[in-house]
């Protein structure tokens, strides 16, 4: 009983005593300096959500902006910064002329794309998620974001990019000159999954992807479960059900035995998200981890038809003495996460704390298991370069 009491006595001590521990640790890890530029076309509100889980690992890592200080999430980006009462700022590239482009891409030692999608009226002066499709107020891969990459990769610098950087509203000029400095192309295709397809029971299918498979087949849309929509350019809408079209509702990612090894990643993960569907040139690119589906007969009947593949590329990278550009085919950044957890070291040892097993979409588990492991193993391999490089 005596025993019993002591452990009963030490036991809270000992729950605040590992937070703490963690959190001196972390203030303890040396700073590293790696400027890194963000562009979020999308950050709706100051917790930046497109962009939050980047600047997670920058701070938990202490990867430092300037000499001294860490990044933060409601301010060090370029893009669209949200402000009270209907009032923003725009912080884009697009205010950059030749000279101050050539600049910032001396200074930054990296890029990073996380969402170019951009802002809509009906959400931003309405309030309103983008059920129906509005005027855009600010998005979109411009000119000088294009410029820009280009500089850096002529600066033999990194660039890192994902799903929507090229996608719509982009212009089909800055769109075609990405592809050409990259080595890839975008089919024209996106998707998602869906965790419920019923409209009355979901409200997060936007209405106007709705309203697209309803204008071609007779005013109709038949589904209830869960399942993948894919949509084309032209609006064309594609439906995969779960039960008859697909075995297994989920996507997944499968990565090569070789750089699964390397980044710490698992053999398969699935992922929930919206995605974009791209063709590489392989004489440039290596891809790394694919997309894939568990179809049904017809699942694969319907694809075929519209000439979607039922494989194809979610991380893709060139590496060499040139340049490095890495592009993820998913919207890999966005993931609901507490920035707060960032500041404590060996949280990852923690993880099964933070995901959800009855959660289906699993973004929190992506976030853990994938994008975080990949991220941070890539920046801390540049870092360490960028050092040995300036000791040369």
């Amino acid at each position: 009983m005596k025993i019993n009491r002591r452990y009963a006595y030490f036991f809270p001590w000992v729950l605040l005593l590992i937070p703490l521990t963690m959190w001196v640790c972390w203030l303890l890890t040396p700073k590293k300096q790696l400027v890194v530029a963000i562009i979020d076309k999308t950050a709706l509100t100051t917790k930046g959500q497109e962009h939050i889980s980047l600047t997670w690992i920058l701070n938990h890592y202490r990867f430092t902006k300037d000499a001294h200080h860490l990044y933060q999430v409601s301010s060090d980006y370029f893009g669209f910064f949200p402000k009270p009462h209907e009032k923003f700022r725009l912080k884009g590239l697009e205010r950059f002329d030749a000279s101050l482009l050539d600049k910032l891409s001396n200074d930054a030692d990296l890029a990073y794309y996380t969402d170019t999608y951009g802002i809509y009226a009906n959400e931003w002066y309405l309030k309103k998620q983008v059920a129906e499709r509005s005027g855009m107020v600010y998005g979109g891969l411009s000119a000088a974001d294009v410029d820009f990459m280009e500089k850096m990769k002529q600066r033999h610098k990194l660039v890192l990019a994902e799903f929507n950087t090229i996608g719509s509203p982009s212009a089909l000029t800055e769109r075609y000159r990405f592809e050409q400095l990259f080595g890839l192309k975008w089919t024209g295709w996106i998707g998602r999954y869906f965790d419920e397809l019923d409209t009355a029971k979901n409200k997060d299918i936007p209405r106007w992807l709705v309203k697209g498979y309803m204008s071609r087949h007779n005013n109709r849309w038949p589904f209830k479960n869960e399942g993948i929509v894919f949509v084309g350019e032209g609006n064309t809408i594609v439906v995969l059900e779960a039960g008859k079209d697909l075995a297994s509702p989920l996507p997944y990612m499968v990565t090569e035995e070789a750089f699964r090894d390397h980044y710490r990643l698992p053999k398969k993960v699935n992922y929930s998200y919206w995605f974009d569907i791209v063709v590489p040139d392989t004489l440039v690119n290596r891809v790394h981890a694919r997309f894939s589906f568990d179809l049904t007969a017809s699942g694969k009947k319907i694809l075929q038809q519209y000439s979607i593949p039922a494989s194809f590329p979610a991380v893709l990278s060139h590496k060499g003495a040139d340049y490095q550009f890495w592009y993820f085919s998913g919207d890999f950044c966005d993931n609901p996460i507490s920035f707060n957890t960032s500041y404590f070291k060996g949280i990852e040892k923690f993880k099964f704390l933070f995901m959800n097993r009855m959660d289906k979409t699993q973004r929190k588990s992506f976030f853990w298991s994938f994008y975080r492991p990949l991220i941070s193993t890539i920046l801390n391999e540049y870092y360490v370069e960028k050092k040995k490089a300036a000791r040369r």
